[in-house]
């Protein structure tokens, strides 16, 4: 019998983990450990607004497995607060550096997986690293945040997407003043404009001030510590707390010095196995680039469903057995109080940009039966192709019930489906629940209208 061969994984969240734990599960016998630079492991980074919020009190309510389960339930050694810092690709080792004792350690492998992840992007103008600057990214980030806004009285936020429009409402909710600095001349641009207007509004009526088309220039400080945020326009806005939140980059530091390619936005670029060009390294998540499936395009999406499934088709492959990842839509949803956001696919202006002769087509009607009690308007915009009709993307905004109807139509693109093909879709109706013309079957019988004409 031969000696066991070891697994290294790099990064111990949902990428990380989702790939030791299906290789180890295919192949028991597979020595695997796992190296992560924090203090926590497997936890659901998208709930952290929530959390800085105080709607989720405790932030282990937000850590699915601990470092003792994954040993004792699984076989896998977790080491937290261990900083790999270098790739020897001739050698097959990982240098790593114990940040407790200060030690550092060289660990060999048969296969490694990267799985860093990526950083928020931290503009460089004045005063971005003030005392009183947060990023959420970590469980750390998170606990710092939460200190900070139960200190604070106003905020102010970097950036208008998911994550600063998240953190908005939730700083909001603790009572905070929240002014939001968006260099777009709108929100979420890959809605339609009326979209935008809505989210907007619904910002406005919760007291959020939000400025777009606004680029900030620094941020002000005394002593060290943040103290106002100043636009290029000569702006200044106060604030105890400011929040970047203007996007991340792929970590990849590792991968670029041990010469892997790199490619999308300076993300590790992979094979559908999620192999490097190294055949015994992997990279999965947000570190590592992927295919869209409408374009079949090499395109950087980091979000955490996307990171899950990579990781476990790289611990497929390890483990044996014969996988492969058919790409991504970037499906996505939010909320913002009381607006429910959801899109997938290639937006109007994206699909434009990919040479595609799109059209669009947006409807609002009732999440309901017109004559039941309680119903919402619920607006779907359709992005498709004006000559053969097939589906290219979708944007909703509307209740809760937004989030089904985006994922029917994520289903409807991923099959290649035209409009016509979704206007004949069987969907359900009932009136306390779907009118007798559900608006995926409304906007999908006015794209049609506008195809091959």
């Amino acid at each position: 019998m031969g000696e066991k061969k070891r697994l290294v994984v790099i990064g111990g969240t949902a990428a990380g983990l989702s790939a030791a734990s299906k290789a180890k599960r295919l192949n028991p016998d597979l020595d695997c450990t796992v190296f992560e630079k924090t203090g926590y492991i497997s936890y659901g980074a998208c709930g952290l607004p929530y959390f800085v919020g105080d709607m989720i009190r405790e932030v282990d309510a937000l850590i699915s497995v601990s470092a003792s389960d994954m040993r004792e339930k699984r076989g896998i050694e977790v080491l937290m607060r261990h900083d790999v810092v270098s790739i020897d690709r001739a050698k097959k080792e990982v240098t790593v550096h114990n940040l407790e004792t200060g030690e550092r350690s060289v660990y060999g492998y048969d296969y490694l997986v990267i799985a860093t992840g990526a950083v928020p992007i931290r503009p460089d103008f004045e005063g971005a690293d003030a005392d009183g600057v947060c990023v959420l990214r970590t469980v750390e980030d998170g606990i710092l945040l939460k200190r900070r806004a139960q200190q604070s009285e106003s905020a102010c936020i970097i950036g208008g997407g998911f994550i600063g429009l998240e953190i908005s409402e939730q700083l909001a909710s603790l009572g905070l003043h929240v002014t939001v600095f968006e260099a777009l001349p709108r929100l979420l641009p890959f809605l339609p404009e009326a979209f935008s207007r809505i989210v907007a509004d619904e910002l406005a009526a919760h007291g959020i001030e939000v400025l777009l088309g606004t680029s900030v220039s620094r941020v002000a400080t005394e002593n060290g510590k943040a103290k106002a945020v100043c636009t290029a326009n000569g702006r200044s806005v106060p604030c105890d707390t400011a929040v970047l939140a203007v996007g991340v980059r792929p970590a990849v530091a590792l991968a670029k010095a041990a010469d892997l390619a790199l490619g999308v936005k300076g993300s590790i670029v992979v094979d559908a196995q999620q192999r490097t060009n190294d055949p015994a390294i992997f990279a999965c998540g947000d570190c590592a680039q992927t295919k869209h499936i409408v374009t079949g395009k090499a395109a950087y999406v980091p979000l955490g469903t996307v990171a899950n499934k990579t990781g476990r088709t790289a611990g497929s492959v390890i483990g044996g057995e014969k996988a492969s990842f058919p790409g991504v839509l970037g499906s996505m949803a939010t909320k913002v109080f009381n607006c429910f956001i959801a899109a997938t696919g290639l937006s109007f202006a994206d699909a434009k940009a990919f040479g595609f002769d799109a059209a669009e087509t947006a409807i609002e009607k009732s999440d309901k039966a017109s004559y039941y009690p309680g119903g919402t308007p619920c607006r779907i915009n359709l992005v498709y192709d004006r000559k053969s009709g097939r589906l290219l993307g979708a944007q909703g905004i509307g209740s809760e019930s937004i989030a089904g109807k985006i994922d029917t139509l994520a289903a409807c693109i991923s099959a290649e489906m035209t409009v016509m093909q979704v206007n004949d879709l069987d969907l359900v109706y009932t009136p306390s629940l779907a009118p007798v013309y559900d608006p995926v079957l409304i906007a999908a019988s006015q794209a049609v209208k506008h195809v091959g004409g």
